[in-house]
């Protein structure tokens, strides 16, 4: 396991998921409650007993570096680390991070532990559960130089991903970045288990260190996926390992919010409670949730939260949460607050009374007025304002904004 270097990649800019990423890297959004993005691929490493890990940063990494710094303090005697590399300016460029590729190129220089042999590349905003040691195995197997996790979908999905071609060996001898139609792609289609599917990369790549130097010195291009990966499938051993299991890219706002309310249902998609594989995050010691007289359905609470005679359905309310008397929340992403703070301060942190929020992401440290209706009124699909955003119908008050009262939007 000393073997593996794992790169996770958290300096994008992530433009889609805004105004949640205002102030804020993709990696560092708050999910599920307590958790935030990064805490997926840093865990999975973790469980999977990979534990030298790199989290690259650039664009508002302030508190992505924070967290990990708090979250992350492996024990010495496991000779392991979860470190920030962050883009620095240097002698030889004073350019920041161009693109995947182009950060690990920059970073190849501080990968210089001649014990690692293996370098694996993962992204920081996707939800999935994988035990890399099977995907290692599967590299050794075939001897590859580069390993491709990829993971069927469907035919309607194929226009959101790039889509691999294989030969009967698995090893990859095709990419077709985004397909407008089947046709194009017809003879990249697989059999698995008697269904027709498509194999999408998932941007997990596992290189030989050496493999991975050779590439990144002879290309200057700046993206893995589309550039990067592709000239190397003529040249370089380079193989799918198909994963069949649970996988979503958070690339939008509509993805992030739906995949987030998946997690209140009986079955989620990601068992959160299998204590065999738990997903990490900061300690924080806080008080358990306290709820008053208050009905809820399908709700996902979280600690220090309290619930004062409201109902609430079907969503996320996160740490530090206050929802006060006669508020209705439905089909909603309550993030909750970095603090907590005397009821005395005014405007009060949280969800005013009788407040009806639907179909909503409140940001962190949000003080929504008493009496406001956040349900997007007017059934607009796409907004900006100062002080909310509309994105794919869904409302989104952005982080440490105060909503007057009675304010409908």
């Amino acid at each position: 396991m000393r073997e593996i270097l794992c790169v996770v990649l958290g300096g994008g800019r992530g433009t889609r998921l805004y105004p949640l990423t205002k102030d804020r890297s993709k990696p560092a959004v708050p999910f599920a409650g307590q958790y935030r993005l990064i805490d997926i691929p840093v865990s999975n490493c973790l469980n999977s007993g990979f534990n030298n890990v790199y989290v690259l940063t650039q664009f508002n990494s302030e508190s992505l570096n924070k967290h990990i710094a708090r979250t992350y303090q492996l024990d010495p005697y496991t000779k392991g680390f979860v470190e920030i590399m962050a883009a620095d300016q240097s002698a030889e460029s004073t350019d920041w991070f161009q693109g995947t590729a182009d950060a690990v190129r920059r970073c190849l220089k501080h990968f210089n532990n001649p014990h690692i042999k293996y370098v694996l590349v993962l992204s920081g905003d996707q939800l999935y559960k994988m035990d890399f040691t099977k995907l290692l195995n599967f590299h050794l197997e075939k001897k590859s130089q580069v390993t491709i996790a990829c993971n069927p979908v469907p035919v309607k999905q194929i226009s959101e991903f790039g889509i691999m071609g294989i030969d009967k060996n698995g090893r990859i001898n095709n990419f077709v970045e985004k397909p407008e139609d089947e046709a194009r792609i017809k003879k990249m289609q697989v059999d698995t288990d008697g269904k027709k599917f498509y194999l999408v990369s998932m941007g997990i790549y596992l290189f030989e260190k050496e493999t991975l130097r050779e590439i990144l010195t002879k290309s200057k291009k700046a993206d893995f996926g589309r550039e990067v990966i592709p000239e190397s499938f003529s040249n370089k051993l380079t193989y799918a390992y198909i994963y069949d299991g649970y996988w979503r890219d958070i690339g939008t706002i509509k993805t992030f919010y739906e995949e987030n309310l998946r997690f209140t249902e009986k079955v989620s998609p990601m068992d959160l409670f299998d204590e065999q594989w738990q997903f990490f995050t900061r300690p924080r010691y806080l008080a358990s949730a306290r709820v008053i007289d208050s009905k809820l359905d399908r709700v996902v609470l979280s600690g220090a939260s309290i619930l004062d005679k409201c109902a609430v359905s079907h969503s996320i309310v996160g740490l530090r949460s206050r929802i006060r008397e006669g508020a209705q929340i439905e089909d909603s992403i309550i993030m909750g607050a970095d603090f907590c703070e005397p009821e005395s301060v005014k405007p009060a942190m949280g969800i005013g009374k009788n407040c009806i929020i639907k179909n909503a992401i409140i940001d962190k440290n949000a003080r929504i007025g008493d009496n406001s209706k956040i349900i997007n009124q007017k059934n607009l699909t796409e907004f900006k304002g100062d002080l909310y955003s509309i994105r794919d119908s869904i409302v989104i008050i952005p982080k440490n904004t105060i909503i007057p009262s009675g304010s409908v939007i």
